[in-house]
């Protein structure tokens, strides 16, 4: 019978070192998505993730001080997909405010959906987790700082963008975090696309009284 120490030197047998580790960082990266996804913070253990990965836990301690180091990549990991996602979708809605309004809120909400673990890691509750907290509180301010510069007009370059617009844009970012997490636990049903219409709607009449309060 093959004893787990065999096992792993088989496993690696041939690969070069540095590939060896970035493929264990992956694996653990996969296995604390899922077990955080599932079972949420009480989950995320050395243990129960080498567990899952099927590692040694000298292999967590090769790659990850901590679970909170490790969280925080996973949560790296997931937001860049959601980046990356957001911005495919954006590119693709074209200059229009509507068009790019509801292709922003219906691409975060989408890719919960695909996938609901992502949304408990992005955008669940963080029950007082600091690198939770701290990896949100960071995504909402670079979120808040891109829509101001895709709102700024010409003349914002010396003073900023004008008190309303900097209040609409921080509204309406508080707002679709918060319209993530409903969605992300459920709270707002399952019709994708009503959700998307009402936010829309909100969210371009939040708009329109922006500029109409600019324009007087």
């Amino acid at each position: 019978m093959v004893n787990a120490r065999t096992a792993t030197s088989t496993r690696w047998a041939g690969v070069p070192v540095a590939l060896r580790k970035g493929e264990r960082r992956d694996m653990l990266l996969h296995a604390a998505f899922t077990l955080f996804g599932a079972e949420g913070e009480a989950g995320l253990t050395v243990r129960a993730v080498c567990r899952e990965a099927e590692l040694h836990t000298r292999y967590f301690y090769e790659n990850f001080a901590d679970t909170g180091e490790l969280l925080a990549a996973v949560y790296d990991q997931q937001a860049t997909a959601l980046g990356e996602a957001l911005g495919a979708a954006l590119d693709e809605a074209g200059p229009d405010t509507g068009a790019r309004t509801r292709a922003g809120i219906r691409g975060v909400l989408r890719f919960i959906s695909d996938d609901p673990r992502r949304g408990r890691i992005l955008f669940g509750e963080a029950h007082g987790n600091e690198v939770l907290a701290g990896r949100r509180r960071a995504a909402q301010t670079a979120l808040l700082e891109g829509l101001l510069i895709e709102t700024s007009r010409p003349g914002d370059a010396g003073d900023g963008p004008a008190l309303p617009v900097v209040i609409a844009a921080t509204m309406f970012v508080g707002a679709m975090a918060e319209l993530a997490q409903q969605w992300a636990d459920g709270r707002l049903g399952d019709d994708l696309d009503a959700v998307v219409d009402h936010a829309v709607r909100l969210s371009l009449s939040l708009h329109a009284t922006t500029a109409e309060r600019l324009a007087r």
